[in-house]
């Protein structure tokens, strides 16, 4: 017997309320998230940096950008900005940083060979991956320069990655990467199109959308930024924005030193096959170590400083273990020493001045006073600190030094390397490398339960329809139900 229209009625508004229920949770599932924070790990292609620094070329590389090392011959580029969609696996991230390669060295002092590749960028649309960067480079024979933005430089093979469905972080480990057509034209000729570069790795951290009166039930995970590091914001005090500084007004400081750089690839090479771990607050910037939250004295008349700092480094590895901790600054007459305490071998000397580095101009602008990159020497204490490793007088890293004494300036951004991609005991595996699954890998460590979660519903509803269905009829037709 047809059902009457007050049983349709009833019927028709179940449904409606049940999918109402259902849709707006998946659908705010799939909204595209925000790439914020994150790096990848690029060696662009090992032989030419062997090429550049061996006998023919005889030339260097160069870090451009807070671009740093990993590794054995890998450039870390920083900063991850971008977009991902869980829905259709569609990704984008753009990265900071770059380097630079110069090399057969004219009479004149000038390079034939003057290559820069910087601000990577990935994209992965449609079950295709791209890599794109800023390109400026020397032809070959001719010596015009010339500089390119975003250049489709290599064609990234995603086969058997399935970019659908993840949370956060996302990564990738090991794609294998070709030069395009375009590619090889902005790399001055080295090599033709089809020449296979180092494969490329990332992780980078993803931020879900806000919730809102619809989507409630799912709170946000932090993000990296509020997770993995300490903030270097300063906070409120009683002086008023652009208020002059006085002899010891100090808000907050930092120090940003990255040591050696070939002191890092030592560590972490396959001599010394170690690593580095930092302690009390310090922050790893890729090419740098921070050693934030600075208390001391600053005279903004004089431009000079004495602050000590929070934080400490160790390095280990076979035959080292070197802690450098209790960092302090001083800089007065235009030159300033970093010092540490310094522990190798289980014994720890105290204030040991590592480096002096020239600050000729620390004048407060804007609540701010700061020394970027200046040069750093190698003092005789250094020297004993690092085992005789390097001579008193050896270049060494860089020193930046920021001081704030106003309510409305901020320490200099870190570069931000993102959150680490850590396997989880499931099937799907936060690090995948390319290969050829029997079913698709996923790039993520969360799985998209939009499907689980709308035949879910829809499981429920039928039965409920059905229920109202039955009852009505039954009504219909005296049928008892007890």
């Amino acid at each position: 017997m047809p059902l009457s229209r007050p049983a349709r009625a009833l019927a028709v508004s179940l449904l409606t309320a049940l999918l109402s229920a259902l849709i707006p949770a998946s659908a705010a599932h799939a909204e595209s998230r925000t790439v914020q924070g994150g790096r990848l790990d690029w060696g662009i292609r090992s032989s030419f940096q062997s090429y550049v620094t061996g006998p023919i070329a005889q030339g260097s590389w160069g870090l451009t950008g807070g671009a740093a090392t990993v590794g054995g011959s890998q450039f870390r580029f920083h900063s991850a900005q971008g977009s991902y969609d869980p829905a259709t696996g569609a990704f984008e991230a753009a990265f900071a940083g770059g380097v630079r390669f110069t090399g057969h060295r004219r009479a004149d002092g000038t390079n034939e060979l003057d290559l820069t590749v910087s601000r990577p960028r990935v994209v992965v649309q449609g079950g295709r991956g791209t890599l794109y960067a800023d390109m400026a480079s020397k032809a070959k024979g001719s010596g015009r320069m010339s500089v390119r933005a975003q250049v489709p430089l290599a064609d990234l093979n995603l086969g058997g990655i399935d970019m659908r469905g993840g949370g956060s972080p996302v990564a990738l480990s090991g794609v294998p990467a070709t030069l395009t057509a375009q590619g090889a034209a902005a790399f001055a000729g080295y090599y033709p199109a089809g020449t296979q570069l180092d494969p490329v790795s990332l992780t980078v951290d993803v931020r879900s959308p806000k919730p809102t009166a619809q989507s409630t039930a799912q709170t946000p995970r932090p993000t990296a930024e509020a997770t993995a590091r300490p903030s270097t914001s300063p906070t409120p005090t009683a002086s008023s924005p652009g208020s002059a500084a006085s002899p010891g007004a100090l808000r907050t400081a930092a120090v940003d030193w990255g040591v050696r750089r070939t002191f890092r690839e030592y560590v972490t090479g396959a001599i010394a096959q170690g690593k580095w771990t930092l302690a009390g607050g310090a922050q790893d910037g890729g090419a740098l170590f921070r050693f934030p939250d600075g208390k001391g004295t600053y005279d903004a008349r004089k431009q000079t400083l004495d602050a000590a700092f929070a934080g400490s480094v160790r390095f280990t590895g076979a035959h080292l273990d070197l802690t450098l901790a209790k960092v302090t600054a001083k800089v007065t007459g235009g030159k300033g020493t970093l010092s540490a305490d310094v522990t190798s071998a289980g014994t720890t000397t105290k204030a040991v001045p590592l480096v002096t580095f020239t600050a000729p101009d620390f004048a407060p602008r804007n609540g701010l006073a700061a020394v970027t990159e200046a040069p750093a020497t190698l003092t005789e204490g250094g020297a004993r600190a690092f085992g005789g490793m390097y001579q008193a007088g050896t270049a060494m890293d860089p020193v930046s030094l920021a001081v704030t004494f106003d309510a409305t300036a901020k320490l200099p951004a870190l570069p931000d390397l993102g959150s680490d991609a850590k396997p989880e005991p499931s099937a799907s595996a936060t690090t995948v490398a390319p290969s050829a699954p029997a079913a698709p890998a996923s790039a993520t460590a969360a799985t998209d339960s939009t499907g689980t979660y709308v035949a879910i519903g829809a499981g429920v509803f039928l039965a409920a329809a059905l229920a109202v269905l039955v009852a009505v009829r039954r009504r219909r037709t005296g049928t008892r139900t007890d």
